[in-house]
């Protein structure tokens, strides 16, 4: 059986993408680790692991169907998973829109046979991996919003020193 390992996110503008890169730079010098790369930062809605080929090919059929509703978030601050070793960017608090689209995406995916996760929703961009000092800088760089209307589902493909996005499909934005 084939697998495609798959994962609904949100994809920054290339100018947000930037001005991340240009945070986790910043925080690399008090966390150290590895940097991200500008053209993988996203922020997950849904993270799907390995699904059946067959249901990635229905997933992705109808994912341009979906409508997002368009919403507002804001990287204001660090974050750290100790456990994971990991430095993330992401908001104070999970604004209501953005926890209503993680939630009607999971309950759609519900009827594919799909569970949502056990742990709660927390809404982060993953700048730094193997970081060696699990405390986040003391203060983030200038707020920067995030507008978004469409959310991408994405495959995953694990590579030496990685993993390589590939962008399936796209939602669109909800109307009015």
């Amino acid at each position: 059986m084939s697998t495609v390992r798959l994962f609904f996110a949100l994809w920054p503008s290339p100018p947000l993408a930037a001005s991340l890169a240009g945070w986790a730079q910043q925080a690399r010098l008090t966390c150290g680790g590895r940097a991200m790369r500008t053209e993988t930062l996203h922020l997950t809605l849904a993270f799907l692991g390995p699904v059946d080929a067959a249901l990635a090919d229905e997933l992705a059929a109808a994912t341009p169907e979906r409508r997002l509703a368009p919403g507002q978030t804001a990287m204001e601050r660090y974050g750290v998973f100790g456990r994971q070793r990991i430095l993330w960017a992401g908001p104070a608090e999970t604004p209501a829109g953005l926890q209503a689209a993680h939630d009607d995406l999971w309950q759609w995916l519900s009827g594919y046979g799909l569970a949502p996760p056990t742990q709660p929703f927390r809404p982060h961009v993953t700048l730094l991996r193997n970081i060696t000092h699990a405390h986040p800088p003391e203060e983030a760089p200038a707020l920067l919003p995030w507008q978004y209307d469409r959310m991408v589902l994405v495959a995953s493909e694990s590579l030496t020193g990685g993993s390589r996005y590939r962008m399936v499909a796209q939602s669109r934005p909800r109307d009015g």
